[in-house]
């Protein structure tokens, strides 16, 4: 069989395994926020994830600046980073979830690098705070990547409309969520524990079918390639045969 005939019958396996890798890569690597629970008046993790540097440069700081409805913010500790809270004083004095008069909020929080991340290494870095009592609005956290040489400015906020994958640095962003009836840290007294053997249930009997989906695709990827081998002999004969 020729080098031809050989490159005709691995054209099309190569292409769908090239357009399943695309498919799981992702589709950038920008600053995200992804919080432990997303919804009005929870206490959250916010998680901040960093994936490059600036156009190959490692990174030395990262500001993150926060929301002027979120009041407090507790950063976790690192041991690679100095973390300073930057404040910022109120207009007028508010009362906060407690009760406590509050003059000042926390405006932003800055890691600094003790040595700096490289380029082709990512991290992370976690705020703790309590969701604004908000369902449907976003929250937007513009965040300022220093590096050895220039920075990133992931600030860009998306107009009416606009899809945010169309900004080229957009602001880390998560949308309130509705409140959970069951979170205790809204405040008001805790009702009896509720019945949850029924979602225990059918969180298992999802976890299932989940397993059960991911055997099936397996199964058909390895029919998909016993056919690819069917159709290359089938080929590789029919070739013999007029040659």
């Amino acid at each position: 069989m020729s080098i031809r005939t050989f490159a005709r019958l691995g054209a099309l396996p190569a292409a769908i395994a090239a357009i399943a890798l695309s498919l799981a890569s992702p589709a950038s690597a920008h600053v995200t926020v992804t919080p432990s629970s997303a919804a009005a008046g929870a206490y959250t993790i916010a998680t901040f994830s960093v994936g490059h540097g600036c156009e190959a440069s490692p990174t030395t700081s990262i500001e993150i600046q926060v929301p002027e409805s979120v009041l407090s913010v507790t950063p976790t500790r690192t041991s690679f980073y100095d973390v300073e809270k930057t404040m910022v004083d109120l207009d007028e004095p508010i009362a906060d979830s407690h009760g406590n008069e509050v003059t000042e909020r926390v405006g932003s929080i800055v890691y600094t690098a003790r040595t700096p991340l490289p380029d082709g290494m990512r991290d992370t870095f976690e705020l703790s705070f309590q969701v604004p009592d908000a369902e449907g609005e976003t929250l937007t956290f513009p965040t300022i990547q220093t590096c050895e040489e220039g920075e990133t400015a992931w600030t860009e906020v998306a107009a009416d409309g606009q899809d945010s994958d169309e900004l080229d640095s957009p602001a880390p962003a998560f949308e309130i969520l509705p409140a959970s009836g069951s979170d205790g840290h809204r405040g008001g007294t805790a009702g009896p524990a509720a019945d949850t053997s029924g979602e225990e249930t059918e969180a298992t009997a999802t976890t299932a079918a989940a397993d059960e989906d991911s055997s099936m695709l397996g199964w058909v990827g390895l029919g998909a390639g016993l056919l690819g081998l069917l159709a290359g002999g089938a080929a590789l004969a029919r070739t013999r045969t007029t040659s």
